[in-house]
């Protein structure tokens, strides 16, 4: 990645109030980009977006992915060369509860940024940020590459295998390679883990789960201790978005493709094994406890194969799982002893941009 390429580069990013948009919006702040946030209000009370004021430095614009009107006006007022799509209904257990919010937010959401985009003036790029769960999933032992089928056995896996078909459709018929002189827009799809870090406080999702547990000091609920993810610290894969969007700007259709961006495959674990380092880590003894409730199916197993990023893009995650939820559990920790939360969570960043990649 290359710091220097983002100083003043006016980019847009749908979805800056969620968590992983939070992290990115602060980074590219720290980078020197124009950055526009485009995105309903925080997801959950309390929130990175907010603890963090990560909206003091930049232009943040409430609004929906299902507004086209809204986000075609917004984009027409900004002119952003560079979009980054995150804007998602994310959670595997709200896609059963609400499954039409759920399909519309990440199907027709990304039918009308990719159609903002193409009534756009000013973009170049788009990176368009779906999910490893996209895949058919057939519990493979080895990691799925991004030609295999897209699937999905519940509403959120099954929107998200929509969407990237929706992105190869306004690919192929708006901005195929062929025409790229006339059109000049590079658009990517990226499929990345089971993303962790500081300031995550999504329902139902594993580390924001086991934090606030560990933090008041009692046993973590798990649903599935069994199942295997390809957990990764947050930074990974937006260091590969970041990435991905320079080599579409630099070399247009060349890149303009599906992604993976995963961890090592060592560091698929099992939920019960990130919860006993967890609490190993805060120094508890809380340990975990199952739920016995009934719980909508999840797949037990999934992994992703990198070995194109790796290759192509000379990407790959810099943090073991390990040191992962070792920042993590500093994340929580500063957080607890009121300490500034958006100084701590860009000396994260800063520190991960000294770490040379693997």
């Amino acid at each position: 990645m290359n710091s220097s390429f983002w100083a003043k580069r006016k980019v847009l990013v749908t979805g800056h109030t969620g968590f992983k948009g939070s992290w990115l919006g602060l980074w590219l702040q720290r980078l020197g980009a124009n950055v526009v946030g485009y995105s309903l209000q925080p997801p959950t009370l309390p929130n990175l977006f907010d603890m963090a004021n990560v909206s003091e430095g930049m232009v943040s614009i409430p609004g929906d992915v299902r507004d086209l009107e809204h986000l075609q006006a917004t984009l027409a007022g900004h002119c952003p060369e560079i979009v980054i799509h995150m804007a998602a209904q994310p959670l595997v257990r709200r896609s059963y509860q609400n499954p039409v919010e759920t399909y519309t937010t990440n199907v027709i959401g990304t039918v009308n940024v990719l159609e903002a985009v193409r009534r756009s003036q000013s973009v170049r790029v788009v990176v368009c940020i779906t999910s490893d769960k996209c895949y058919e999933n057939r519990e493979w032992l080895w990691g799925y590459r991004e030609d295999d089928p897209m699937g999905g056995h519940d509403p959120y896996s099954s929107s998200k295998g929509c969407a990237e078909l929706v992105i190869s459709a306004y690919r192929h018929s708006f901005f195929p390679a062929e025409e790229y002189p006339r059109h000049r827009v590079a658009v990517a799809s990226t499929r990345a883990g089971n993303m962790i870090g500081g300031g995550d406080w999504a329902k139902d999702r594993l580390i924001p789960d086991a934090m606030v547990a560990l933090m008041e000091n009692r046993p973590v609920s798990i649903r599935f201790p069994n199942a295997i993810r390809p957990w990764q610290h947050v930074l990974d894969p937006l260091h590969g978005y970041l990435t991905l969007a320079e080599q579409l700007w630099m070399h247009g259709p060349e890149y303009a493709q599906a992604w993976n961006f995963g961890p090592r495959s060592e560091d698929a674990r099992t939920v019960s094994w990130i919860v006993e380092r967890l609490n190993h880590l805060w120094g508890a003894g809380t340990g975990y406890e199952i739920d016995p409730a009934h719980h909508p199916y999840e797949s037990p197993y999934l992994k992703l194969d990198c070995s194109k990023a790796e290759s192509l893009l000379r990407w790959s995650p810099k943090l073991r799982l390990s040191t992962a939820l070792e920042w993590v559990v500093e994340w929580y920790r500063g957080y607890q002893r009121q300490e500034d939360v958006r100084r701590l969570t860009e000396a994260q960043i800063a520190r991960y941009e000294g770490i040379e990649a693997a």
